[in-house]
């Protein structure tokens, strides 16, 4: 149990000290998984009752039409949650799928117990329910920045908002993508070779300048 507490970083648990959150998951109850790179967590159409917290590694959360073809959403990275979009809905079922972006170990906690308080009404866990609004919160404005970068009509509109986005997140106009070419095509929607040929024209153009993931707006 020290162990896995000394490795919870989320800001699910903001304010909530080692021994509370001891206290408080000896109530709420947890389990913690492990995935190789490419294993599904949770797929499209199953009922989600966990959140997921990325202890190690990263997770992908992809849509797949009935052609097979892959569009990234999000990619939620170490300390990241994921999965409280749909265990808080009515109707539990996902609408996306899960996969592991790399070997992961996720901690999973039951949404259920994390709305009611436990039998000794903690004060730390109303500050958990606090900060599962937060967290909620900031996947929507998440998916609010994915939206308004893939309806954007151009590719090179979309690159530019995407790389924008980037730059103000990191504090620089020098910064690294946290995505790879394939990775980058499926969240923008884009086919890979399409991507590559616009990224070249750009670099050539004098608007933007890269060195594999390292990428700088001129």
């Amino acid at each position: 149990m020290k162990k896995i507490i000394s490795d919870l970083h989320s800001p699910l648990f903001a304010g909530i000290s080692p021994e509370e959150l001891d206290t408080m998951l000896g109530c709420i109850g947890f389990h913690v998984n492990s995935y190789p790179k490419g294993a599904v967590i949770a797929l499209e159409e199953e009922h989600i009752r966990h959140i997921g917290i990325v202890l190690e590694g990263s997770v992908d959360m992809v849509k797949e039409d009935l052609w097979g073809n892959r569009t990234l959403l999000l990619r939620f990275r170490k300390d990241e949650l994921f999965g409280e979009t749909f265990a808080c809905g009515a109707d539990t079922r996902s609408i996306v799928t899960y996969t592991a972006a790399k070997d992961s170990r996720i901690f999973f906690l039951p949404f259920e117990k994390i709305l009611r308080s436990c039998s000794n009404a903690c004060v730390f866990h109303h500050r958990l329910i606090e900060n599962m609004v937060e967290v909620i919160a900031g996947t929507h404005l998440n998916l609010l920045h994915k939206l308004n970068i893939i309806s954007k009509k151009s590719l090179r509109e979309k690159i530019l908002t995407y790389l924008s986005l980037q730059a103000q997140e990191q504090g620089s106009r020098d910064f690294s993508l946290p995505l790879k070419r394939l990775e980058l095509a499926e969240y923008l929607c884009a086919d890979r070779s399409a991507l590559t040929r616009e990224l070249k024209n750009m670099k050539a153009e004098g608007l933007i300048d890269y060195d594999r993931n390292r990428f700088r707006i001129m």
